[in-house]
């Protein structure tokens, strides 16, 4: 029988942590752009162009959501190469900003993985 194991990641050190605090922030960000504007998009804006036939809230939601979701994709990147997470991480989080309130979801997920990582390397203020 041979054992399975998981692959070694890298453990955080103390000069990566600025980097890895400015790409968490750049990706909350972005999350939380995205995020808003998907929910807005599918929640008021597809029932106003398909009851209503008003397009003006797909029109001004729907074409930044598709540009900010770009750079989402990248700030996710940027911040999982940071932090070393694995494809199958980044891929679900690329696909989190497709559907309505999951990337607030995923962007939890990621900070509190992020969070914990760091609190690996910081020392602690309670001593």
């Amino acid at each position: 029988m041979s054992e399975t194991t998981a692959p070694v990641v890298p453990p955080v050190t103390a000069d990566q942590v600025p980097g890895i605090r400015g790409a968490l922030l750049r990706y909350r960000i972005m999350a939380y752009l995205v995020g808003t504007l998907l929910v807005v998009l599918v929640v008021v804006g597809m029932p106003l162009k398909y009851l209503a036939g008003n397009s003006v809230v797909v029109m001004a939601t729907g074409v930044p959501h598709g540009w900010l979701y770009m750079v989402l994709i990248a700030t996710a990147y940027d911040l999982g190469r940071r932090v070393h997470w694995p494809w199958g991480r980044l891929i679900l989080i690329a696909l989190a900003g497709t559907i309505p309130f999951l990337s607030f979801w995923a962007e939890y997920s990621a900070r509190k993985d992020v969070q914990a990582r760091l609190r690996e390397v910081e020392p602690s203020d309670a001593s």
